[in-house]
């Protein structure tokens, strides 16, 4: 169920644009915000806010890479692959990751920490090799850059009881 607060402001934001469809994006983030991720029930709910087919909601969700149909981790690790960031170290880059947190791609640490994901690109290429966790840049990145950024995170996070 979504607090009446978001579905209110929601509505809002869409009851002020001629086109509701276009704020697809913004609301499919906002019920991410909410949920972790974008649930069924979100795609459903946002399919009816905007007036259009869940089937609709879906094709927009899947074809970006920020908008999550499965749960994450707190931080959401995205490491360039693109060709430039490849030739400047990403591979080595993303296998340490891997190997630090004992995960593959796609996948997320046990502790709900840290969900690893390749993307084609991130706009970056002046500090190739890059990435991004939670839509901040890092790079150019090294071993050592990468292992002091990884470890702040683990140090800041802090368990919840």
């Amino acid at each position: 169920m979504l607090p009446e607060e978001l579905q209110e402001k929601l509505e809002r934001d869409i009851a002020a644009v001629d086109h509701p469809k276009e704020l697809a994006v913004d609301v499919m983030f906002a019920l991410q915000k909410h949920y972790g991720y974008l649930t069924d029930e979100a795609v459903e709910t946002a399919a009816d806010l905007l007036g259009i087919a869940p089937v609709e909601i879906e094709e927009i969700a899947t074809f970006y890479t920020f908008v999550y149909r499965e749960p994450v981790g707190k931080y959401v690790i995205h490491v360039c692959d693109s060709l430039l960031c490849m030739l400047d170290g990403s591979e080595t880059i993303e296998d340490h990751l891997q190997r630090k947190l004992g995960i593959r791609a796609g996948e997320t640490t046990d502790d709900g920490l840290f969900t690893l994901l390749p993307v084609c690109c991130i706009g970056y290429c002046d500090r190739a090799p890059a990435m991004l966790i939670n839509r901040k840049v890092y790079g150019p990145l090294t071993v050592e850059s990468l292992d002091a950024v990884i470890d702040r995170l683990k140090t800041e996070h802090t368990p919840t009881d």
